[in-house]
């Protein structure tokens, strides 16, 4: 594994960190629940809420890891079809993002740190729009001749749920003392979301 993201072009990542950032300061449904936790039970549950989120997260890499891997042993010449599958996706994102009107505040949370990260794993482990995003997103900054593409998404869905976490934490936390800000900027957001999913499909279109 270490062996594989030293040898993963350092461009790349900080070109993926830099994407999922921007992505998950994205008002979607682990941001509303994150940020409801920490109006309904204060910042520790907005929190406790981003931890569970993160867990679902790495449940979600897990199996993209692992599908993608079959796949590809099944199935040779299916890298460059998920590939160009994801681009569609992150396509249709964009256009949904666009859309999208600010829906901070709109959900109910959780008080109890306990429950927020529970309910907060088991709302992203159960979204199969997290596994779609999850298996369109993390493959385009995999590259078959580094190393293993099982471990590269590994890799990835590391440091993109880490920054996640703090990501959706500081929604959480400062949902009680700063809602109203958040729910003008969550509007913003959606419009540089969009833009970011439309510039990665282009780029998978491309390359």
């Amino acid at each position: 594994m270490i062996d594989t993201l030293l040898a993963m072009d350092p461009v790349l990542i900080l070109t993926f960190v830099s994407a999922g950032i921007v992505l998950n300061l994205t008002p979607g449904a682990d941001v509303v629940f994150a940020t409801a936790c920490g109006v309904s039970g204060g910042w520790k549950s907005g929190v406790a809420a981003a931890a569970g989120i993160s867990l679902g997260g790495l449940g979600h890499t897990v199996l993209a890891a692992v599908g993608v891997s079959t796949m590809l042993m099944a199935m040779p010449g299916a890298y460059d079809a998920i590939r160009y599958a994801g681009a569609a996706y992150l396509m249709f994102l964009a256009v949904k993002a666009w859309r999208a009107p600010a829906e901070i505040g709109a959900a109910r949370g959780a008080t109890s740190l306990r429950r927020a990260a529970a309910r907060g794993f088991l709302t992203n482990m159960l979204n199969p729009k997290v596994a779609l995003f999850v298996l369109a997103f993390l493959p385009q900054f995999t590259r078959p001749e580094v190393g293993p593409i099982w471990q590269q998404i590994l890799i990835l869905g590391g440091l993109f749920c880490v920054t996640g976490f703090f990501v959706t934490a500081g929604y959480g936390a400062a949902a009680g003392v700063f809602g109203t800000a958040l729910r003008r900027v969550s509007g913003i957001m959606n419009k540089v979301t969009a833009i970011v999913f439309g510039g990665l499909a282009a780029r998978l279109l491309l390359d």
